[in-house]
């Protein structure tokens, strides 16, 4: 069994903590939180004991789950590798980009398991379209959540973005071409609303729009390829299928045709995908045990990790350039 300890017991924090107590694989030695009054409140509440510092935490387990806000993740995930330990960090994986290549040398080095905390590889909707998904052609995107102040310490990019640059990057297996982005600030200091339009290599295209200071929440992704529509609603965990097809013979007095210009015919079906509704938190941490006593490679690895950050600076680049260029007009 693994021993595993938690550092940060904050919102998320106090989930993976609670997450890791109902998994049997685990040995759940305890976390450390830098706040005192939640790490007592913890303590209590969840009967797990509180350490009193990130070195003692460390030094006691066999895998190190960093839960901490995003500045903090360099620190303790460099702190964890070099005394040998396996980490699961949280999305995303370290606050720049420079600190991620150089975290993802430390991790090479000391020969670690180390897998990032992208859940919505875990998602329910997303398992279950994920074998239906084989080319896209063009994907459509919206992240939409009510405003809440935790999270607006860096841009709504590295927040939220982060979610779905890392599925887009995971379907469409292409190198990126261009992207073309523009983004607003309302309430924070940095962007809460964005749009990016990303064009790979292999003529996918993929429309995404991001806001943290929306009415309502959504979480959607729409993808079309040859022959087929598919939808997964990260939020409501459903995803379906409409293909289109050639009729077979005489079409059934049910069935959705369309008539083509050619004078053809097309066949419309929909299928609701079979969910199996699961917690995507305690699951990647149950295949990041897997990964670990098997050797075998996370499920998110590291490398993941850094390439969906370096796509989020490249969208934060192009956000950037288009203020910039704004700001002449202005003049």
């Amino acid at each position: 069994m693994l021993k595993i300890g938690v550092l940060g017991a904050g919102h998320l924090g106090k989930i993976h903590i609670n997450c890791i107590k109902q998994i049997e694989k685990y040995e759940l030695v305890g976390f450390y939180d830098q706040d005192e009054n939640t790490a007592k409140r913890v303590a209590d509440e969840a009967g797990v004991k509180n350490y009193k510092s990130i070195d003692e935490l460390i030094d006691s387990v066999d895998v190190v789950d960093i839960v901490t806000p995003t500045i903090a993740h360099f620190e303790c995930a460099s702190k964890a590798i070099a005394k040998g330990k396996n980490v699961f960090i949280e999305k995303p994986i370290v606050a720049t980009v420079e600190e991620a290549n150089k975290l993802i040398d430390m991790a090479r080095k000391a020969k670690v398991k180390v897998q990032v905390g992208h859940v919505e590889r875990f998602n329910p909707a997303f398992i279950a379209a994920e074998p239906h998904i084989q080319d896209p052609v063009f994907i459509e995107v919206h992240r939409l959540a009510l405003y809440n102040p935790r999270g607006c310490d860096v841009p709504v990019v590295l927040d939220l973005t982060v979610h779905d640059i890392d599925i887009l990057i995971t379907i469409v297996k292409s190198p990126i071409k261009s992207i073309n982005a523009n983004g607003v600030s309302i309430v924070s200091p940095t962007p809460d609303i964005i749009n990016a339009r990303i064009e790979f290599e292999n003529g996918a295209i993929a429309n995404l729009t991001t806001s943290r200071i929306s009415l309502k929440n959504m979480r959607k992704f729409r993808i079309f390829q040859q022959g087929a529509y598919i939808t997964m609603d990260f939020m409501e965990k459903k995803a379906e299928v409409v293909r289109v097809e050639d009729v077979q013979g005489v079409p059934g007095p049910f069935d959705m045709t369309i008539d083509l210009p050619d004078g053809s015919s097309k066949k419309i079906s929909v299928e609701e995908l079979e969910i199996n509704q699961i917690n995507a938190i305690k699951t990647e941490l149950e295949r990041f045990h897997d990964a670990i006593v098997t050797d075998t490679e996370p499920p998110v690895t590291i490398e993941d990790g850094v390439k969906v950050l370096k796509t989020a600076y490249m969208i934060l680049d192009e956000i950037k350039k288009h203020e910039g260029q704004m700001k002449k007009h202005l003049r």
